[in-house]
């Protein structure tokens, strides 16, 4: 009898390609000075290594927003179908994003992790950029109504393509079987694209070696410092969220115990950590949610719904990413900066897919609004995969909490359930465990 050879998630590639690539940097950083190594080695292998990444990543930005975010608003349903449930979901969500954003922002401007990044020994594109004069607040609002769908598409516009993608999503739904065929296309536009992005993120374990293997020849042990500070930021922001934003609305709105939703639940939280997927969870989330008290006619609605558009954790790691290179460049982060971020961060959430590092490509877009240089993505992708997982996690949780708070306000929540930690018709525990 022979067993099947496991195979290695890419969770995992990523994050050896990450390690391998600060081990060989850092060795080569002691012959950095040999002209071999500078020339061929960083200046060529590396740098063409991880541009390619690079490209890949920005290459997606558009066709993901545009086809995800039509196909999510169109497939909701009848408008009057979705009644309060609907509204209910959307505000939390919305809401849980911006408070996630504004405690991301927060925590970013107190501890400063960017403030000791030296980009001198970068590529001569991002050491020698100097920040844009960021667009008032005013001028981002108004621009948000496309004049031409087309040249924002073509310019990448990405404010703009959301609010076509919005329009065209409700559009569709109000037309209802009219445009049935519509509907079918676009969900099999985003389908291709979303495999395109699978396709893509099979190079990431090599392209992050590259990056970070650049990183750390250029930089050395420096690299570690204000990279640590980006992780424990992050991971600071995303722990504050989980108490005072989550924790509240289990123990005051749902009145429910944190520690028993984390046993109902633990399912999903695995399969969030181990795959960091929103989509591949999503399949344990809806078993998991039952155990959690929540009628299926609403978690079968809001868990959807949350995998597409409640991104807090990507939320939280796109405005601490933004505040890290923001500071490493020395742009000033002014009051209308700021609620630019949130603005952005909290749109391009919504069109955010539920696959790995799938907020590396929107983060895209908020870097380019802000008047960041979109390749200086390059300088965190090598660790985004240690918080890949950990944002996944709170993303998916985040989605739960939220559909049990609904679910009580509709009268559909059984807390009976929710203690014992059984659902009806309980299903065995290994027939969950497919969704990778």
């Amino acid at each position: 009898m022979t067993t099947a050879k496991k195979k290695i998630s890419s969770a995992k590639k990523v994050i050896i390609g990450m390690i391998l690539g600060a081990i060989a940097g850092m060795i080569l950083n002691r012959f950095a000075d040999v002209p071999f190594v500078d020339k061929y080695i960083v200046d060529i292998l590396f740098a063409i290594g991880g541009g390619i990444f690079t490209n890949l990543i920005k290459m997606m930005v558009v066709p993901l927003v545009f086809f995800s975010l039509i196909t999510g608003t169109s497939e909701t349903g009848d408008i009057t179908k979705l009644g309060r449930i609907g509204v209910k979901t959307m505000v939390i969500y919305l809401a849980s994003t911006a408070i996630a954003l504004i405690i991301a922002l927060t925590t970013g401007l107190l501890i400063r992790p960017g403030v000791d990044l030296d980009l001198s020994q970068f590529s001569e594109m991002i050491a020698n950029y100097t920040p844009k004069e960021p667009v008032p607040l005013s001028e981002t609002l108004l621009g948000i109504i496309s004049t031409n769908p087309f040249k924002s598409l073509a310019d990448g516009n990405m404010l703009q393509v959301l609010f076509v993608a919005i329009l065209i999503g409700i559009t569709i739904t109000l037309l209802g079987k009219k445009a049935d065929h519509a509907r079918q296309l676009f969900a099999e536009l985003n389908d291709i694209t979303v495999r395109m992005v699978g396709i893509v993120m099979k190079y990431a374990p090599y392209g992050v070696f590259f990056i970070t293997a650049k990183t750390f020849t250029t930089l050395g042990f420096s690299a570690f410092k204000p990279l640590g500070m980006y992780i424990l930021t992050t991971i600071v922001a995303l722990v504050i969220h989980v108490v005072l934003c989550y924790g509240s609305l289990l123990v005051f709105a749902a009145r429910c115990n944190p520690l028993h939703f984390i046993r109902n639940f633990s399912r999903a939280i695995t399969m969030a950590f181990s795959t960091a997927s929103s989509n591949a969870t999503l399949p344990v989330a809806l078993e998991d949610i039952k155990r959690c008290g929540v009628d299926p006619k609403v978690s079968s609605f809001t868990l959807p719904l949350g995998a597409t558009v409640n991104m807090d954790g990507s939320a939280i790691t796109q405005a601490v990413a933004t505040v890290f290179i923001a500071q490493a460049f020395g742009m000033e982060l002014t009051f209308g900066t700021l609620a630019t971020i949130v603005l952005i961060a909290t749109l391009s959430t919504v069109g955010n897919v539920g696959v790995p590092s799938a907020s590396m490509v929107t983060l895209a877009m908020v870097f380019t609004q802000v008047g960041l240089p979109a390749e200086a993505i390059g300088i965190i992708v090598g660790v985004d995969y240690i918080l890949s997982m950990i944002r996944t996690t709170l993303n998916v949780s985040g989605d739960a909490i939220c559909t049990m708070v609904v679910a009580k306000s509709e009268g559909m929540f059984n807390k009976e359930v929710f203690d014992s930690g059984i659902a009806p018709q309980e299903i065995p525990a290994d027939t969950t465990t497919d969704a990778e």
